[in-house]
Order: structure tokens, then sequence, then C-alpha cells
């Protein structure tokens, strides 16, 4: 009981990050100026990644430099790029319906990176729930970019990569510092991409200034620590299931604020992408809820938990 008790606890605050990350539509097209995608990434993920840096005061060694730039590029410069493309080319309904294909995306994955097996419910779950995004943000008449829908694809792709990833390689270090290292590179990553693809950025105002320490703190070092902590106690396809939470909040948050209406398809899309997280945990969950610890803070080196498979 105290281990499904544990287990339950590790889901709930996973979730917390894709439910925080729903915020993000309304928080960049409402306080952000438009048109910077790149620049906008670049300083969501290396101000908070440098802050935590210097919170933790670890760098990474050995093999660990190549892989925080590995992920760090998956999970956030590469991820971030596409998601913005796609974002920018198609109607913000069909961009989450593409994206919603990750969870699939993570179940093959995991069954050749990790040696997972594929299981059957969890795909109908996975599928339930995109069908789910799809009537909770879908408009009639939506137009299809191609050049939009692969980046859209390859957005997802990367991000699952980055979540299967994150998974086999768990460094012997505290998620927070896992965190830091990730952003890090992340951000150094998109640093020339920004300044070559995109002009300089106008004065910020007070609202451009907490907007970016919102996304930054808040949407990023916050929601990644939790993410990668879950990532390193829950099943990947578990963990990606949570991310069709995104479009639910902002959904209801596009209806609070922007005095958006909800019409009955979104509210059988919001009964859809419950139903399908739901049923994503009690597929994905393990028989023994044996769990490894990921904190070792006091850890003299920084060496896997595990061999590397």
């Amino acid at each position: 009981m105290k281990k499904n008790t544990t287990y339950a606890a590790d889901v709930l605050a996973t979730a917390l990050a894709p439910a925080i990350w729903g915020s993000t539509y309304v928080v960049t097209t409402s306080y952000l100026p438009q048109g910077y995608p790149l620049t906008t990434a670049m300083l969501r993920a290396l101000p908070a990644g440098l802050l935590l840096l210097i919170v933790v005061r670890r760098l990474p060694e050995g093999i660990w430099w190549f892989r925080a730039l590995v992920l760090g590029a998956l999970n956030f410069s590469f991820f971030w790029t596409m998601l913005f493309v796609s974002a920018y080319r198609l109607p913000g309904g069909v961009a989450a319906t593409v994206g919603a294909i990750q969870p699939l995306i993570v179940i093959v994955l995991s069954r050749f990176v990790l040696g997972r097996p594929i299981k059957a419910l969890a795909v109908l779950a996975g599928l339930v729930g995109m069908a789910g995004v799809g009537l909770l943000v879908l408009t009639p008449g939506a137009a299809l970019d191609p050049t939009g829908v692969i980046a859209g694809l390859a957005g997802a792709v990367s991000m699952a990569f980055g979540t299967v990833l994150t998974r086999r390689w768990t460094p012997a270090v505290s998620s927070l510092t896992f965190t830091a290292w990730q952003l890090t590179a992340g951000g150094l990553l998109l640093v020339p991409v920004a300044l070559i693809a995109e002009p300089a950025l106008p004065p910020p105002t007070l609202e451009n200034l907490l907007a970016f320490l919102w996304l930054g703190l808040i949407g990023a070092a916050f929601t990644y620590m939790l993410w990668f902590r879950g990532l390193a106690r829950i099943e990947p396809s578990a963990a990606s299931s949570l991310g069709f939470l995104s479009p639910v909040v902002a959904t209801l948050l596009g209806w609070l604020t922007l005095g958006q209406v909800l019409t009955p398809a979104q509210l059988c899309g919001f009964a859809m992408v419950l139903a399908s997280v739901w049923f994503s945990q009690r597929v994905s969950m393990p028989a023994r809820l044996d769990r490894v610890s990921v904190e070792p803070v006091a850890e003299p080196a920084v060496t896997p938990t595990r061999p590397a498979a």
C-alpha cells in the first residue's frame, strides 16, 4: 500500500509539469513580443539553467558533458524550435493534435531502447488521448501546412527520444542538478541560432520581464525538475501520456482568461483525454513498484546508478 501511495504521488508530481506547460501559449501570446520564437526559447532555457547551476554548484564529468548536450538538444533546443515553427505555421489546434502523437512514439522507442514490451492497451489509450486532444482543440476547416506538420512531428520525435534517453541515462545526482545541466546545454545551443536567425529583441517592458520569469523559473526550471524526477521513477510511456494535460489546461485558460466558449465536442474531448491519462497510468504501472532513487546528492563522482543498457 505504501509503494502504491508513493507511486501515485510521483505521478501527480510529474503531472504538474505538463499542466503548467499548458500556460505557455497564453503567456507567450499575451505578454511577450511576437515574432521572436528562438530568442524566447533561448531566454527561457539559458538564464534558468545558469541560475540552477549557481545553486547546485556542480558541473558534469566525463561522458555526462556529451549526454547533457544531447539531452539538452532533444528536450529543449531542437524540440522548442520545432514546436515554435509548428505553432507559427499551423493553427494551434492542428499543432497540438500533431504533437499528441508523442506518447505513441515513446511506447515504440521504449521497446527498442529500454526493452519495454509494447502493450496493446497502452497504444489504445494513446490513440484515445490523441482523439480527445483533436476534439478539444481542432476547429472546423483547420488548414494543414506541410512544413508545419513536418515540424510538429519532428518536435514530437525529438521530445520522445529525450524522454526515453533521460530514463536510460540517469546520473547519480539530484534532479535539480540534472535539470540545470540540460537547460544550460539547451540554452547555449540556441544562442547562435537565435542571434543569426532573428533580429534583436526590443527593450522589454515589465510585463515582458514577468512573463520571461514565469516561463523560465516556473515553466522551465521548476517543471523540468519535476519532469526529469518523474522520468526516473515512472515508466516513460506513463509520463509521456501526462503530456495530454497541456492542451487541457491551455483550453481551460483560454476559456477563463480569453472569453473562449467550450463546445460539447470539447467537453467530450476533456473526458477522453482524462480517461486516456488515467488508463495509461494503470496500464503502465509496474507489477512491482521498486523504484530507483536518483537523489544521492552526496555522491562524490558522477557515475550512472546502473550500467547503461
